[in-house]
């Protein structure tokens, strides 16, 4: 496995490996329980950072092999991805379209900002469900003009940009030992797929548990196996490996939806600032932090255990 994902090509946007912390303090005012770490992937220097940048260099090699000039993918006005995927593009040279579902903000800021710096074409469309059929329309209207396109799903939660977290997974256990339990925030999926088949692959027994920060749990498990069986055939072996392979998703923290935050997301973007200076986002890691802080305090996690919260960045929304 590690041969092949190897051999995969990639564009160092970033060096590795990304810190790994100790959140002592936060332990404490969570009242004790298991030892508590922190992969900061909010610390990637390229782009303002975050597990979108770990996923691009993968998803640009292979624009740039097919001899791509421009990159097209989606989002929402503040989305992190569309955000990293325009700082890819600028770095490469390459142009970008964004097509973002709501309206065009009247002052830009935070992603919204740094899109328009980095000199992305935006299009607006009204509805989630208008993204896709858009990006492929832009796609199509510049193939017929000769130039070449290349398509990014949202996320970039494709096997290949899962691809990035197997990757993750072997630089964090040249880090430390493995950790019984990784929480983190799971979304469209691509992220949490690469760390399970990091760790399944690895041979390592820790749980993943992604916090949901909009589907519902069982949407987003068939999202993930479907991910998972696209990567045996990428990194060259065979996807029934991941049969059975647990898929944890806890939805209970989602609220009203996608990038609405609740009482316990504000909470923990609190309650880690003053503890740690660790700076949460409102739509992604902060409803994570808030399922692992309600686990601690239930105790769902063994006191003798290590439980390592992914922090997959964001946190340029906090200036939304």
């Amino acid at each position: 496995m590690l041969g092949s994902l190897a051999s995969l090509p990639f564009v160092p946007f970033a060096s590795s490996p990304t810190p790994v912390e100790e959140l002592t303090r936060l332990r404490a005012a969570l009242g004790g329980g298991p030892r508590l770490l922190v992969k900061r992937d909010d610390a990637i220097g390229f782009g303002f950072g975050g597990n979108k940048v770990r996923k691009i260099r993968f998803v640009a090699a292979d624009a740039l092999a097919q001899g791509a000039d421009t990159l097209i993918t989606s989002g929402g006005v503040q989305s992190n991805h569309a955000r990293v995927t325009a700082a890819a593009a600028a770095k490469l040279g390459l142009h970008c379209i964004l097509v973002v579902n709501g309206a065009p903000p009247d002052r830009p800021t935070a992603n919204a900002l740094l899109d328009r710096l980095l000199g992305a074409e935006m299009r607006h469309v009204l509805a989630r469900e208008d993204r896709a059929p858009a990006m492929d329309a832009a796609a199509a209207a510049l193939r017929r003009v000769g130039r070449r396109p290349y398509v990014i799903p949202i996320g970039a939660s494709t096997p290949l940009g899962a691809a990035a977290f197997v990757h993750a997974v072997t630089e964090l256990l040249e880090q430390i030992e493995p950790p019984d339990v990784i929480v983190h925030s799971t979304s469209s999926g691509g992220t949490q797929a690469g760390l399970i088949a990091g760790c399944t692959l690895a041979g390592v027994r820790t749980r993943v548990l992604g916090i949901s920060a909009d589907e519902n749990a069982a949407d987003l498990e068939r999202s993930i196996r479907d991910i998972l069986s696209g990567l045996g055939p990428l990194l060259g072996f065979d996807s029934r490996r991941f049969d059975g392979v647990p898929v944890e998703i806890d939805d209970a923290f989602v609220g009203e939806g996608y990038g609405i935050s609740t009482v316990e997301s504000r909470a923990a973007i609190d309650l880690c600032a003053r503890t740690e200076a660790l700076f949460l986002d409102p739509t992604y890691t902060a409803k994570a932090m808030a399922g692992l802080m309600a686990h601690v305090r239930r105790g769902t996690f063994d006191k003798d255990t290590t439980v390592l919260f992914w922090h997959t960045g964001g946190q340029v929304a906090l200036f939304a």
